[in-house]
């Protein structure tokens, strides 16, 4: 207790991020933390550990560049899309600054900034799970950054284009606005890449822990203008990237790397198809909501006890019942078609 009471009041008011191991849980199903069911297979070929790596690797920053469409000082590599979160908040927030961000959404961002001492708004998603401008604008005074994401995670829908737009245009020369899009590459016609270049205060997060299967890696990116860029590189860590992540992440930037990716994103589309059309005929569901990532949020009559159920049998879901507006709602990520298979008869018999 005396350690407790020597940490930051910040800290010890603080309640963490539930991450899916973090809640535990005991069984051969794990579909709630949106990783690939299976990995993909590489060999490390860097073997020189005795030196500091790249601050900034090379191959990964120039492989990512031209997979993303973007050039080479466009991007930033971070130890995932999380630390991408909390440098944005050390770089651009001063002690009476805001974080702004529409919950339900993805908790980390509520977390990094009260970990770094800086007063959180919310602004919650209209009932069908879209930005409420008008609320928004009126939530903007002492707001110097706002995240939004888009497939939002945990809803699993797109964000208007159209509303991230005016986002956009309303923020200009006020704050720094975060489109996260570690789900992106479920659905890469909706990325907002191809506005950076009208948006100089525009930042995009993404990751390699979810198409790419490499959750274990630990490697993500921002998207920025140069300017943005280099504001960041001031407060990243020297050497964030360690020798065997940049070297496994160089390799899955290759042209078969990202061929290999494509063709998990099919099986993922083919599998979340499958199982939308077998939780349609089951009486216990009462709406399956829209999907563009690899999840699918359902909500039940009794969310609780269908969770519980699986839970029991070994199946680990993500509980969303006590999230913003998400009552009754599980999150099921897409696993292969044996664990889905699974899961709907769990869900049947529950």
């Amino acid at each position: 207790m005396q350690i407790t009471k020597l940490s930051r009041k910040n800290i010890q008011a603080l309640t963490p991020y539930q991450s899916a191991r973090r809640l535990g849980g005991k069984g051969d199903v794990w579909l709630n933390a949106n990783e690939y069911p299976t990995s993909p297979d590489f060999d490390l070929s860097a073997r020189q550990f005795n030196r500091y790596p790249e601050a900034q690797p090379t191959a990964v920053i120039n492989g990512y560049a031209q997979y993303a469409g973007v050039k080479p000082e466009n991007v930033l590599v971070s130890r995932g899309g999380d630390e991408s979160i909390e440098l944005i908040i050390r770089a651009f927030c001063e002690a009476n600054d805001s974080v702004l961000y529409c919950p339900p959404t993805y908790g980390m961002y509520g977390v990094s900034a009260e970990t770094c001492g800086v007063a959180v708004k919310t602004v919650p998603l209209t009932a069908d799970f879209q930005l409420n401008l008008p609320e928004i604008a009126h939530h903007l005074d002492g707001v110097k950054v706002v995240f939004v994401c888009s497939p939002n995670n945990p809803t699993g829908g797109l964000i208007k284009r159209s509303d991230l737009l005016e986002l956009l245009q309303m923020t200009a020369g006020r704050a720094i606005v975060v489109v996260d899009e570690a789900y992106i590459d479920f659905c890469p016609t909706a990325t907002m890449a191809n506005e950076l270049a009208n948006f100089p205060h525009l930042a995009i997060i993404r990751t390699l822990s979810k198409a790419f299967a490499l959750a274990g890696l630990r490697c993500g990116f921002t998207l920025a203008n140069p300017e943005l860029i280099g504001v960041l590189q001031k407060v990243i860590a020297p050497y964030p990237l360690p020798v065997p992540v940049s070297d496994i992440a160089a390799q899955a930037l290759t042209e078969q790397g990202l061929a290999e990716m494509k063709q998990r994103v099919a099986n993922v589309l083919e599998n979340r198809m499958w199982l939308i059309e077998q939780l349609k005929t089951i009486p216990s569901v009462v709406e399956i909501f829209d999907a563009e990532a690899n999840y699918v949020l359902v909500k039940f009559q009794d969310g609780q006890k269908v969770f519980k159920a699986l839970w029991e049998k070994g199946i680990i879901l993500r509980d969303q019942h006590k999230a913003l507006g998400l009552q009754n709602c599980i999150r099921i990520s897409i696993g292969t078609r044996y664990e889905l298979e699974k899961v709907v008869e769990g869900i049947r018999n529950a």
